[in-house]
């Protein structure tokens, strides 16, 4: 394992805030939207990921932040409780009973997860962001940023969505500076730029020509010109007391409401799985294979979500999206989490006007460009190379996953992997000679080193096969 050295790191881990600084304010805004919540709440829950679990957190590389897999349960409980005040003091106390399950040692449920259904969780997520992006690539923002479900909430889903899009609906402004800003990107990836220029993230200098390139097209009155409901779209405050009166406290008056400790179990034990999963998701690309401890990221947080919570925002999980692209961007230690939440704090508060000209078709062409890091046909070829039992496993999360939601493909995924474990141990359990037998042979059976009742099966099958009078050896 490399020892970190801060300012030898922070070359790396700047750009990569950066990077994930720009993923992360559409994704804010568009999981408070999709939640019902007012679209400050989302941000304030991307800068507490950022500065207080990125802080309190030994991974090196994951993000924190407002969950996709939480929208629906964020919708319905504000609906149920009737009031946003009442559903932050939920998100407090799933904060408590986090810390409580950290203390709990729960975490460790982590090391149980199958590396091929992890697999299998990151590739569906790559395909979902390509899917989800495209749209908003051609202008087409129905759908809110960070709605990473297959059925959508208009009753439509991500096919038709994308379907939609392609072939009715596409904003010539939003396609050009889609394809611009890719270009770039990849462009800015060949080794004789980016040896050049390693302090600065080709995803800032496609934001930057985006915006110009919008801010031309309107000037000229042009039909390409991107408008508002196609821009980032940060409230913004007119003065500094303004900007501190979109804060909220929780309704503490709630605290003996059954339906307020009804949510926030439902929500502690929701993001605290979506964060064990994320965690070791992130740390499985990780080039430096560093772990992190689940324990210490449940107290995390739970830290995170009772900050959040009492400043009016949403609850916060260890996100895949972020995560990722964090890794992707180069990102060495924690730094690059704390300083893209501090990127966000700062950006909020004194510029929000000057992030609202950035289109979301430029976000959304980072975006795809991150689905395709995970996704690529490499990883296919790794999986199906290991064997049908990882194989199937890998393939049925990545499209359960896609089809469903990040939580529902992986358990999905799950029980798929613990059945073709019990499967290959019905053949893998012992070692005899694969000739033909016959009645009264002489027949030797090995058992492994590993057998256990999980063998037990397969063994009885075995012998339940065997020709009559035979002689059985069993070493």
């Amino acid at each position: 394992m490399q020892k970190n050295n801060f300012w030898a790191d922070l070359k790396y881990d700047l750009p990569a805030a950066l990077v994930v600084f720009l993923i992360a304010v559409p994704l804010c805004l568009g999981i408070a939207l999709a939640s019902g919540a007012p679209l400050f709440a989302g941000m304030i829950a991307g800068i507490v990921g950022g500065l207080v679990i990125g802080f309190l957190s030994n991974s090196h590389t994951s993000v924190s932040g407002p969950a996709a897999g939480l929208t629906a349960v964020v919708l319905v409980s504000i609906q149920q409780l009737g009031a946003f005040e009442t559903f932050l003091l939920a998100v407090v106390l799933a904060g408590v009973m986090q810390v409580a399950l950290g203390f709990a040692r729960a975490g460790t449920i982590a090391n149980y997860f199958p590396s091929n259904v992890i697999k299998g969780m990151l590739t569906g997520i790559g395909i979902i962001i390509i899917l989800k992006q495209i749209p908003h690539a051609l202008g087409y923002d129905k759908d809110a940023e960070g709605d990473f479900s297959f059925f959508e909430q208009d009753g439509s889903n991500t096919l038709l969505s994308l379907w939609y899009s392609v072939t009715e609906f596409i904003h010539p402004g939003a396609l050009v500076t889609a394809l611009v800003c890719i270009g770039i990107m990849l462009v800015w990836e060949k080794p004789f730029i980016k040896n050049r220029v390693k302090f600065i993230p080709g995803a800032l200098i496609a934001v930057i020509v985006a915006v110009l390139m919008n801010q031309g097209f309107m000037m000229m009155g042009d039909p390409w010109a991107i408008r508002a409901e196609h821009l980032v779209s940060i409230p913004v405050a007119k003065d500094a007391s303004a900007f501190f009166a979109q804060f909220m406290l929780p309704d503490f008056s709630q605290w003996a409401n059954p339906k307020v400790l009804s949510v926030a179990f439902t929500i502690c034990i929701v993001a605290s799985v979506e964060s064990l999963l994320c965690l070791e998701a992130v740390d499985k690309i990780d080039p430096q294979l560093r772990t992190s401890n689940p324990n210490r990221e449940l107290k995390a947080q739970g830290i995170g979500n009772i900050l959040s919570g009492l400043l009016g925002g949403l609850p916060v999980t260890s996100v895949i999206v972020r995560g990722s692209a964090n890794v992707n961007a180069g990102a060495r230690t924690k730094a690059s989490t704390i300083l893209h939440g501090t990127l966000l704090l700062v950006c909020v508060a004194l510029i929000p006007a000057i992030l609202n000209m950035i289109p979301l078709a430029a976000l959304a062409a980072i975006l795809i460009l991150t689905g395709y890091k995970l996704a690529k046909i490499s990883v296919f070829k790794e999986m199906w190379a290991n064997g049908k039992y990882q194989w199937w496993p890998f393939i049925i999360t990545v499209a359960a996953v896609v089809f469903t939601d990040l939580l529902t493909g992986v358990a999905i995924g799950l029980v798929v992997s613990a059945f073709a474990i019990l499967r290959g141990n019905l053949k893998n359990a012992y070692f005899f000679r694969r000739s033909e037998h016959h009645e009264g042979d002489d027949i030797q059976i090995n058992l492994s080193q590993e057998v256990s009742f999980l063998n037990k099966a397969a063994i009885k099958l075995t012998l339940d096969h065997l020709p009559e009078n035979s002689k059985v050896t069993i070493d």
